[in-house]
């Protein structure tokens, strides 16, 4: 019960739960977006985050960007696969080390993202969800995620 994508939150007595797992720019402007059940560990999804950022097409020469060129990342993601993920498309892996760096060095950076979950989560659709079809939770989160960038563009003009 619960559909796909949805696995038991060891945080909220094994409720089945969807975590979303987001890269954004420096501004807070989502770039991808991927849903998991809430009992698979960040650090398995991070491939399928990176490839879920949309190709940048710019008019000038050469070849387009498709990834940030730097990944900023939580101690959650301090594994050799995922460093090795990250340069093997061509990212700087900025990932704080467990038990040696401190989270207050990486604040200045992890908030963004924190903020971005925030303005996602004013969405009840999101925050409950009441789908049982992951394509359909997806395609909310999108939406939601669509209307973040829409509120960023009209705070630039």
């Amino acid at each position: 019960k619960g559909g796909a994508a949805v696995g038991p939150n060891p945080t909220d007595r094994g409720k089945p739960g969807t975590k979303r797992h987001l890269v954004t720019d420096g501004q807070g402007t989502p770039l991808g977006l991927t849903l998991s059940g809430a009992n698979r560990h960040d650090s398995r999804m991070l491939a399928a985050t990176l490839d879920a950022v949309p190709r940048i097409r710019i008019g000038g020469p050469g070849r387009p960007r498709r990834r940030p060129r730097k990944l900023h990342a939580d101690k959650a993601y301090d594994h050799r696969r995922c460093r090795r993920e990250c340069r093997a498309r061509g990212i700087t892996p900025r990932i704080a080390r467990r038990g040696i760096e401190s989270s207050q060095r990486l604040g200045k950076h992890r908030w963004v993202v924190e903020r971005t979950f925030a303005w996602l989560n004013r969405f009840r659709r999101l925050t409950i969800r009441y789908e049982r079809r992951a394509d359909i939770h997806l395609a909310f989160a999108t939406l939601a995620c669509a209307l973040v960038c829409l509120n960023q563009i009209r705070r630039f003009c």
